[in-house]
């Protein structure tokens, strides 16, 4: 796996000159759309479609989409943007040979991109560097959706279905592991069907608990039998019953749930003025319904896109006491824990630093805390974090910086738990809050 991580130093610049608002209430719910979309976009003569002239068209019908994942967007990707209106994009990796083709356009700001190439190909899958990119896109405050795109290898022999079956098991592994507890969209060109017995898309979904949205929409939960013949579209009638080798696949978590409210093949808005299609592959679409967890809250994050991915949300105790809180730190903040009355206990980062610890007594809960993120060698990690309780007590380590963001329990409610990233030391960190029992 070749983990590559954009744009660093312009997101820790940022985390470190701007402060965070401290926690509001997210609202109830909300909606949001999906397309995802291979755009054909290889030079002109190895690309099957007329990417010069379709893919400006491109950039503007793909504007009523909250978000959108392209793939095989190479070497025309400037006029692709050039069309478009969505404020937050992602930088292009380059065209052929250099890049993977992978980009997002949002309506919603994203956070933490990551470039996987696959560490398996065959033929001339090999000519570029494809695999998936992750980000984390914000839907409200503390209101986060981890988005993956894909493209997975061609083509049907033998050495073909071995190396996509490596990719789909690659990627199953990272969602396992870097998303773990979080809500996931995956939308992309899997190039995987259930009816290919060769393909283990099914792995992807039952390992990580993802429902596809074609699936659930069109087949009533269940997909085809593999062996069975492939339900190829007709293009001169489309229509959504029909398996496509792109795919929508999500799931929520313990604090958001996603509802599929629409599935739909967007072929007829992508065709040329004389009927062709604008790309080699049809364009697919998903509605969601998103509610959060009335017993939860979550703030947003401070500090930079490094370490591992954590969350307590899916285990953090309800009605619990929080009883001890941890912290160790030096020049920075090394490590975070919590200990509740029934035993469990949280922490994160390393084991570093000196440790420090604030028994709570009885009636007092953790109220607030402030977060300073700053630059160490050339990445963006906590450098102090102070807690305060709900008795005016506090906990605090590290050093402070020019920037920081105070997250504040409301009245009712406790910190218990958090969210963030870490590894040696903590990276970047946010607060779970449960109401006081």
């Amino acid at each position: 796996m070749r983990v590559a991580r954009w744009a660093v130093a312009a997101v820790g610049a940022l985390v470190a000159s701007t402060v965070p608002p401290a926690v509001a209430a997210p609202p109830a719910g909300g909606t949001f759309s999906v397309l995802s979309y291979n755009i054909a976009g290889l030079p002109e003569g190895l690309s099957s479609g007329n990417p010069k002239v379709n893919t400006p068209i491109i950039g503007q019908r793909i504007r009523p989409y909250d978000v959108v994942q392209v793939q095989e967007d190479f070497n025309y990707h400037a006029s692709l943007y050039a069309s478009n209106t969505h404020p937050h994009r992602t930088p292009t990796s380059g065209g052929v040979p250099f890049g993977d083709g992978l980009n997002t356009l949002s309506n919603h700001a994203y956070s933490d991109l990551t470039r996987d190439r696959w560490d398996r190909c065959n033929g001339t899958d090999c000519l570029t560097p494809k695999g998936f990119t992750w980000s984390r896109i914000r839907l409200a405050e503390g209101v986060f959706v981890d988005f993956y795109n894909v493209h997975s290898n061609a083509g049907s022999t033998e050495a073909d279905l071995a190396a996509r079956r490596a990719n789909i098991s690659e990627l199953s592994r990272f969602v396992t592991t870097h998303s773990a507890g979080n809500a996931v969209v995956i939308a992309g060109d899997t190039n995987t069907r259930y009816t290919r017995a060769g393909d283990n898309i099914r792995e992807l979904l039952s390992a990580n608990g993802l429902t596809d949205a074609w699936v659930q929409e069109e087949r009533g939960g269940t997909p085809p039998a593999a062996g069975d013949p492939a339900l190829v579209c007709d293009d001169r009638n489309v229509t959504d019953a029909c398996e496509v080798v792109d795919k929508i696949l999500f799931r929520g978590n313990r604090y958001i749930s996603l509802e599929l409210t629409r599935y739909a093949n967007e072929n007829a808005a992508f065709r040329t003025a004389d009927d062709k299609m604008l790309s080699d592959h049809y364009p697919i679409a998903a509605g969601f319904r998103w509610t959060l967890n009335p017993a939860l809250s979550l703030s947003d994050t401070s500090g930079g896109p490094h370490g591992t991915a954590f969350t307590d949300v899916p285990s953090v105790p309800l009605g619990q006491r929080v009883t001890k809180v941890g912290l160790r730190s030096g020049s920075r903040v090394d490590q975070v824990g919590l200990t509740f009355a029934d035993g469990t206990a949280f922490s994160h980062g390393g084991s570093g630093g000196t440790l420090q610890e604030l028994a709570l007594a009885e009636g007092e809960h953790l109220k607030s805390v402030t977060l300073h993120p700053g630059q160490h060698d050339g990445r963006t990690r906590i450098f102090r974090a102070a807690f305060t309780t709900s008795a005016g007590r506090t906990l605090a380590g590290g050093g402070t910086t020019s920037a920081s963001a105070t997250y504040t329990a409301p009245d009712g409610w406790q910190i218990a738990g958090f969210h963030g990233r870490s590894g040696s030391e903590v990276d970047s960190l946010g607060v779970v809050f449960t109401r006081i029992g």
